[in-house]
């Protein structure tokens, strides 16, 4: 039988027409080899009854008895409740939404089965809005575990299960082939494993799957892995054929500059420097990521690479997600080069007519040497004269598709060299993945005179002692940030909004200036806002986490972060940077309401055990994984089916081996191994 019956399209199946392939496409689904490595997210244990008495919190269950009631209650809004017993206890099962015809439904002393996931409430158990059916035949009960797939709108589970089960029966007539044959010796096949993990049998154990660590996710992971190194690998080898301009360093000019500044870079500094220098002054393009924790002073290497390329008579584009952080990238190159007599231009998608084709002009004809600005530097109508460098902030913000397009921008079918920063320090193992196309250099030296920040984890109850504290701060002469985590008031998130909190705080300090600063401000709001609190005429800012990045003042000392629970570890560590940058002993105080789950509560013990950017991204990949680390906009981090970072971070090392043999002696497998894991998605890569 021809290997041609996996990659038939999956209209050839029963259920599928016109419209539910096109649903299908959408996602990357288009044969049934496709469907195949659709796999579940999880599972859901249909296969026994749990008496009610056995039932444990939170944790999803089939539960059989006998209606014993049903009312209509009208509290805060109108709920159906059944009362649902046992030979061993009583349920209540709780409906929000529902139809006058089940509440006669549920007659006293029928029988009923659900599914659903109970919780305690106090010395009871309820269940809300479970499957249920009636009646003495019914049975919810099946014969393996239930896979529950990943889905987009309009295709439910039950969908999902019948596609998959005919691409399984598919599967059995004919496997896929094994493109690993001979590389690896795994103890399950390929085919054991896709079967095995669409289709659990009664009985298995689930924490191995939960954890990573079964031999049917082993296999299919390194695969994957595997194929994701070899796209990797792909993106590094098409950057790699280009062209780029041979920039050597500029001394006399770098001279000037580092001489003109208020300090002394540092020796990490100087390393890097040279590393970015000696990368430009090849003739193919620079593609290199420099990491450096929060205040390491990344800009100021960025600074010397751009000297020496307009010195070399090229243009240098500057790149930063948001109009806040690239704001401040623009006052500072602009302070820096303005004694050099070095102009740096401005371009955001908020600068219209006259005044962006302004712009647009001076790139076009050489005029303006540097640009800074955000996601507009990439549009198609911008055009530069000669493109000789790329600079990228917060790279994760944006995707690889996108760095690469403005790498089309350069002059005379050379690229430019790229450079792509990150004050988010990454583990090793998600630098491998999202940024395996660059080299990487860190900078791991703190400039001296940066203050220790002491942090303190606060329950919101004290909030008034904490506005007495700040007050007292800025009456000392010292500034201080109080971060909110939303801008208005939200009747479905208890959030201490941005607006009401500047209001609160300007009535509780009247001798404090309080200011406030969030992503909704025009540009020139924002940057008048910031101007004076950096002067110190605004003594206390109330912002949003647009602060999280960029914003250096000396004298701010104090930070208090509102409903510190609801930030991640990266955002968190970001936000604390920005005190600590003065000679004044520095404070973040961390202010968190009851009940803190599991995991803020490791976020916000971990914030005050340590200051260590690289360690506290180790514990956020290990929280959060990297999908959330990273963004899920970050398109060169696939979201990974099966791999599981960190817990195959071993598998990760052993397929960027096998990748880089098979890319250079086996390209057609290499191919095949790519379409099959990315398909259409490894576009971005251009192989």
């Amino acid at each position: 039988m021809s290997q041609s019956i996996l990659l038939e399209p999956v209209t050839t199946l029963r259920g599928v027409g016109a419209k539910m392939a096109s649903r299908l496409a959408e996602i990357g689904i288009r044969s049934l080899e496709d469907l195949l490595f659709h796999f579940p997210l999880r599972y859901q244990d249909r296969t026994q009854v749990t008496p009610i008495a056995g039932l444990r919190d939170q944790v999803d269950a089939v539960i059989k008895g006998t209606v014993r009631g049903a009312a209509v209650t009208m509290g805060r809004r109108r709920t159906l409740l059944v009362k649902v017993e046992d030979s061993t206890g009583l349920l209540t099962v709780r409906f929000f939404h529902f139809r006058q015809a089940q509440v006669t439904q549920f007659k006293t002393g029928a029988r009923v089965q659900l599914f659903g996931t109970p919780r305690r409430l106090g010395s009871g158990t309820e269940v809300i809005h479970p499957e249920y059916r009636l009646g003495e035949t019914a049975d919810l009960v099946e014969p393996a575990l239930t896979p529950v797939y990943p889905t987009v709108s309009g295709i439910g589970q039950s969908t999902w299960r019948k596609l998959c089960g005919q691409a399984l029966a598919a599967l059995n007539r004919q496997p896929p082939e094994d493109l690993l044959q001979g590389i690896t010796e795994d103890r399950i096949t390929l085919s054991e494993a896709i079967a095995f993990l669409h289709n659990p049998p009664p009985g298995t154990e689930l924490d191995p799957i939960h954890g990573g660590v079964h031999p049917a996710q082993i296999r299919l992971a390194r695969e994957e892995l595997i194929a994701h190194q070899l796209t990797v690998q792909g993106v590094r080898d098409t950057e790699r054929k280009h062209q780029a301009p041979s920039i050597t360093s500029a001394a006399e000019i770098t001279q000037q500059f580092i001489a003109g500044l208020p300090f002394a870079p540092t020796a990490a500094q100087m390393r890097v420097a040279k590393e970015l220098a000696a990368d430009m002054a090849q003739p193919q393009p620079m593609l290199r990521l420099v990491q450096g924790d929060v205040g390491s002073g990344k800009t100021l290497v960025a600074a010397q690479a751009t000297l020496d390329t307009i010195a070399a008579g090229y243009q240098v584009a500057f790149m930063a997600p948001t109009e806040l952080l690239a704001e401040q990238h623009h006052a500072n190159l602009a302070g820096w080069f303005d004694e050099l007599g070095l102009p740096v231009a401005w371009l955001s998608g908020r600068i219209k007519g006259k005044a962006r084709q302004a712009v647009l002009e001076q790139l076009a004809h050489g005029q303006a040497p540097v640009v800074v600005g955000t996601h507009a530097l990439f549009q198609d109508d911008v055009v530069f004269q000669r493109l000789g460098l790329i600079i990228v902030d917060e790279q994760h913000r944006f995707g690889v598709h996108q760095r690469l397009s403005l790498a089309d921008k350069g002059a005379d079918g050379q690229h430019p060299h790229q450079l792509a920063l990150t004050a988010t320090p990454i583990p090793r193992s998600l630098a491998m993945v999202a940024y395996g196309d660059l080299d990487c250099s860190i900078i791991d030296e703190l400039p001296p005179g940066r203050q220790p920040v002491t942090t303190t984890l606060i329950d919101s109850t004290r909030r008034e002692a904490v506005i007495r504290r700040v007050g007292a701060a800025c009456q000392e002469g010292r500034q201080a940030y109080w971060v909110c985590t939303a801008i208005e008031e939200s009747d479905t998130l208890d959030i201490e909004a941005a607006e009401a909190t500047a209001d609160q705080l300007g009535s509780a300090l009247p001798g404090v200036s309080v200011g406030m600063v969030h992503g909704r401000l025009k540009p020139q709001e924002k940057a008048s806002v910031m101007a004076a609190f950096k002067a110190g005429d605004i003594q206390l800012l109330v912002a949003t986490t647009v602060i999280e990045v960029g914003v250096d003042v000396p004298n701010a000392s104090l930070m208090i972060i509102d409903n510190a629970e609801r930030l991640g570890l990266a955002q968190l560590h970001q936000l604390r940077g920005r005190v600590g940058r003065g000679a004044t002993e520095s404070h973040c105080l961390l202010m968190f309401k009851q009940p803190l789950s599991d995991t803020a509560q490791q976020r916000l013990t971990t914030m005050q055990e340590s200051s260590d950017g690289f360690l506290i991204a180790e514990r956020d990949l290990a929280i959060r994984g990297p999908g959330e680390l990273l963004g899920t906009r970050q398109t060169g981090l696939a979201a990974f089916r099966i791999a599981l970072l960190p817990e195959h971070e071993d598998l990760l090392i052993e397929a960027q081996a096998i990748a880089a043999r098979l890319y250079e002696h086996d390209l057609p497998r290499a191919q095949a191994l790519m379409q099959r894991w990315a398909g259409a998605r490894a576009d971005f890569a251009r192989v």
